[in-house]
């Protein structure tokens, strides 16, 4: 439990500095602000969430990078950001967009 510990405390980290130290320039993390992310986690952190996904959620997943949020799918980030990457893949078809071929 250790060993997984560190890492996932430097991925949160990096992503906090990433956030913070950014600049004046709004941040981005795979094309969505950290406002969309947000408005998205409840959906993929919570497998007991039947609700579909809110119109804020979409909408940024809407303008968000999907191949580069899927190459996330199997790392460290999602799993210290408590994502559950199994949801996370089914976000974007309850959004009505289509899953890019490498998810």
């Amino acid at each position: 439990m250790a060993n997984l510990q560190a890492p996932s405390m430097v991925v949160v980290l990096v992503l906090l500095s990433i956030f913070v130290y950014g600049g004046s320039e709004e941040q981005k993390f795979c094309n969505m602000t950290e406002d969309q992310l947000m408005a998205c986690k409840p959906y993929v952190t919570d497998p007991d969430t039947h609700l579909d996904p809110s119109p804020d959620c979409c909408s940024g997943l809407c303008n968000a990078d999907l191949s580069c949020l899927c190459s996330y799918r199997n790392s460290l980030v999602f799993m210290a950001l408590g994502i559950n990457s199994t949801l996370a893949m089914q976000l974007p078809a309850k959004c009505n967009l289509t899953t890019p071929a490498q998810c």
